[in-house]
C-alpha cells in the first residue's frame, strides 16, 4: 500500500495539493454547469431563422442554455419532429438602437406629446388636454413636461406669452423640449424664477425675439438647474415603461447616449431585475457637460451582458433645426450665424485625451461640419498618444471612437474618417425628418457634398439608431428611411424628390438590417455576442410574421413584431 502514502507536507507540497484541489473543484463546477446547460436547454424552431452569420445565414432551429445564450444553431430536416412542431413566424437576431435616451424616453411616455403639432393652437390644446388628465402637474414642485414642438411647424419661435394666452396654462410651471431636445420653451412662471436681466451664454442662445421663453443648448442649463428632478421612484417607472415600449418594437438592446453618474448607479441597482428587459450600453455624461469626472464613475460590465459602462459622451455643438449646429461657413438662411460650439477645440481635445487614457471609448456629438472637424481633431490627438508607435487606423480598431450623428461632414474630414476608421453613429430618420429644411439651412451644394451620408460611410462600420425620443424608436421605420430615404410617416421624400431624398446615399435592405444589429455590436464592443444568432451569443431574437427579405418595403412603416426574446426569455408578445 505504499503507493497511497502521502509525502511529508512542506510549503511547496501544500501548494501543489491545494492547486490540485482547486483545479478539481473548478473542473467539477464546470462539468456540473455543462450538465445543467445540457439538461435544461430549450430548443426553438421557426419557419425560418435569419442568423446574420456568413457561414450559415439561414437555419430553422436553435437551442438556448439556462445561462441565456445560444448553445446550438442548426437546420433541422423537413421530416423531423423539430420542423413538424415549429412555432409560427420567422426569427432574426434581436435589434439594437445605436443611439437613444432611455430615461428621457420614459419621461416622454409620461408627459405631453407635441410631436407633429401643426400650430400654436394645436400645441396649447395638447398641453391643456394633458393638464385635464393630470391635474396635479404644473406646480413649482412638479413642472409640466413635454417634448416635440418645432418652430417651423408653429410658424414662429414660441414664447412664454403664447402659453399664457390660454387661461388654464397661464400660471403653471411648464417646460417643453423642442423636437431635437436642444431647446426648451418655458412658461412665465418659470421665467419668474430667473434674474430680470439674463446675459448671453457662450455656446447657447436665449431667444429674445419675438419674446422671452426659449433657451437653446448651453443656455438651457440655467433653467435645468431650477427644474425639480424626478425622484428615484419616478425614474424606475420611466425605465420600466421605456423598456416595455422598446421590446414592443423588437429592440433587445440600446446605446444610451448620455447618462449621469447618479443615473448610472440607479441602472446598476435595477439591472438584473424582472423589469430590466433591454441590454444597455451606457455613455457617461458628467453632471457638467464636457468635463472629466472619473472619480464619479467606474467602468463596469455585468456578467450577463445586460449593462455596460465603458464609454463617455462629449458634445461639440447643437442641432441643425435650431441653427445650433456649428458650421464652417454661415447658414444659408441665416448668414448672421454659423451656429454654436458647446466647447472650444482645445477643451474637446483635452477631454478626449483624458477619458481615453482612463480606458473609456470617446463618443462625440457632432452635427455641423465644424463640429465634426473638431471631433476628428480631438480623436486623432487622443489616438496618437494612446498608440505612439502604431498607425492611427490600428489604434482606432482597438478603441473604436465614435461621432454621434455625423450629419454634416466636410469632404476633407470624410477622407480622414475613412482613413482612420472613426465610427459614424447615424440616425436614418434624422435625414428624413430634416430633409424638409436641410437645404434651406445649408444650400444645395453643401447638402449634396456633406450632409446625411450613409452608403458612402459603409466601410467604417456605421452604427444605426433613432435618437429616441427625438424620433420614434421603431427600428423598422429606421430601416425604411435608410433604404428609401423617404419619411416613414408619410412614405414620401421632399417636394423636389418625392421618390427619395439623395438616394445615392441609401442602403440596401441587408446593409440596413446589419446597421441595427452588427453595427451596434461592433460600436459597443459586443461583436459576436449580440446582433447574431450563433453558439455563445446572447439568446436575443425577434419573431416576425414574414421574413424582412420578402416584406414589401412600404410595409416596414407599420410593421409589428410577433414576439421579442431577451436572454432566452419572452419579454413581449403581440397576442
Amino acid at each position: 500500500m505504499d503507493w497511497i502514502r502521502l509525502p511529508r507536507f512542506g510549503r511547496d507540497t501544500v501548494w501543489v495539493y491545494s492547486s490540485a484541489v482547486i483545479a478539481a473543484v473548478a473542473g467539477f463546477i464546470k462539468l456540473r454547469q455543462g450538465f445543467v446547460d445540457y439538461a435544461y436547454t430549450e430548443t426553438h424552431c421557426y419557419q425560418s431563422v435569419r442568423t446574420n452569420s456568413v457561414a450559415e445565414p439561414y437555419v430553422n432551429c436553435f437551442s438556448v442554455s439556462p445561462s441565456g445564450k445560444f448553445s446550438k444553431v442548426f437546420k433541422a430536416r423537413n421530416d423531423s419532429e423539430f420542423v413538424r412542431n415549429a412555432r409560427p413566424g420567422f426569427a432574426m437576431p434581436g435589434l439594437w438602437d445605436g443611439h437613444g435616451h432611455l430615461l428621457q424616453y420614459g419621461e416622454f411616455l409620461n408627459s405631453v406629446d407635441l410631436f407633429g403639432s401643426t400650430s400654436m393652437d394645436d400645441a396649447r390644446s395638447r398641453v391643456r388636454d394633458y393638464v385635464d388628465q393630470n391635474p396635479n402637474v404644473g406646480s413649482k414642485e412638479e413642472w409640466l413636461r413635454g417634448v416635440g414642438w418645432d418652430q417651423m411647424a408653429l410658424g414662429k419661435m414660441p414664447t412664454a406669452d403664447d402659453l399664457a394666452a390660454d387661461k388654464q396654462l397661464k400660471d403653471l410651471y411648464i417646460m417643453l423640449d423642442r423636437v431635437d431636445v436642444h431647446c426648451i420653451w418655458v412658461s412665465q412662471a418659470v421665467l419668474n424664477l430667473l434674474p430680470e436681466s439674463i446675459p448671453d451664454v457662450p455656446g447657447g442662445e436665449i431667444i429674445r425675439d419675438p419674446g422671452m421663453g426659449v433657451f437653446c443648448d448651453n443656455a438651457m442649463d440655467m433653467v435645468m438647474a431650477l427644474w425639480p428632478k424626478p425622484d428615484k421612484k419616478k425614474k424606475q417607472q420611466f425605465v420600466k415603461s421605456a423598456m416595455g415600449k422598446l421590446n414592443e418594437v423588437g429592440l433587445v438592446g440600446m446605446h444610451d447616449a448620455g447618462v449621469t453618474p447618479n443615473n448610472l448607479n440607479l441602472y446598476r441597482e435595477l439591472e438584473g431585475g424582472d423589469d430590466w428587459t433591454v441590454r444597455v450600453y451606457a455613455m457617461i455624461e458628467c453632471y457638467e457637460r464636457n468635463t472629466f469626472c472619473p472619480g464619479e464613475v467606474e467602468r463596469y460590465t455585468s456578467p450577463d451582458g445586460f449593462l455596460g459602462i465603458q464609454s463617455v459622451k462629449l458634445f461639440a455643438d447643437g442641432a441643425l433645426g435650431s441653427w445650433g449646429s456649428a458650421l464652417i461657413d454661415p447658414y444659408t438662411d441665416r448668414p448672421d450665424t454659423s451656429g454654436s460650439l458647446l466647447v472650444n477645440a482645445s477643451e474637446l481635445v483635452y477631454d478626449a485625451i483624458a477619458w481615453s487614457n482612463e480606458g473609456f471609448q470617446v463618443n462625440i456629438h457632432a452635427i455641423g461640419d465644424l463640429a465634426n472637424r473638431y471631433a476628428v481633431d480631438a480623436m486623432v490627438a487622443a489616438l496618437r498618444l494612446l498608440c505612439p508607435d502604431e498607425p492611427l487606423s490600428t489604434c482606432q480598431s482597438y478603441h473604436r471612437f465614435r461621432i454621434e450623428h455625423s450629419q454634416i461632414i466636410h469632404p476633407d474630414d470624410q477622407a480622414r474618417i475613412h482613413a482612420i476608421g472613426i465610427i459614424p453613429s447615424i440616425q436614418p430618420t434624422h435625414a428624413t425628418s430634416d430633409m424638409t429644411y436641410a437645404e434651406k439651412r445649408l444650400g444645395k451644394e453643401r447638402t449634396a457634398k456633406e450632409a446625411y451620408r450613409m452608403r458612402s460611410l459603409l466601410d467604417v462600420n456605421p452604427v444605426l439608431g433613432s435618437d429616441f425620443p427625438v424620433e420614434p424608436p421603431n427600428p423598422f421605420q429606421g430601416i425604411y428611411a435608410a433604404v428609401t430615404r423617404r419619411s416613414p410617416h408619410t412614405g414620401k421624400g421632399t417636394d423636389d424628390s418625392p421618390d427619395g431624398w439623395y438616394t445615392d446615399e441609401a442602403l440596401d435592405l441587408d446593409q440596413a438590417i446589419r446597421g441595427f444589429t452588427e453595427g451596434p455590436a461592433y460600436g459597443g464592443f459586443t461583436k459576436g455576442k449580440t446582433g447574431i444568432i450563433k453558439p455563445g451569443a446572447y439568446a436575443d431574437w425577434v419573431v416576425l410574421d414574414k421574413p424582412l427579405e420578402s416584406t414589401d418595403i412600404e410595409d416596414f412603416r407599420s410593421l409589428k413584431v410577433r414576439e421579442t426574446w431577451v436572454a432566452g426569455k419572452r419579454v413581449y408578445s403581440r397576442d
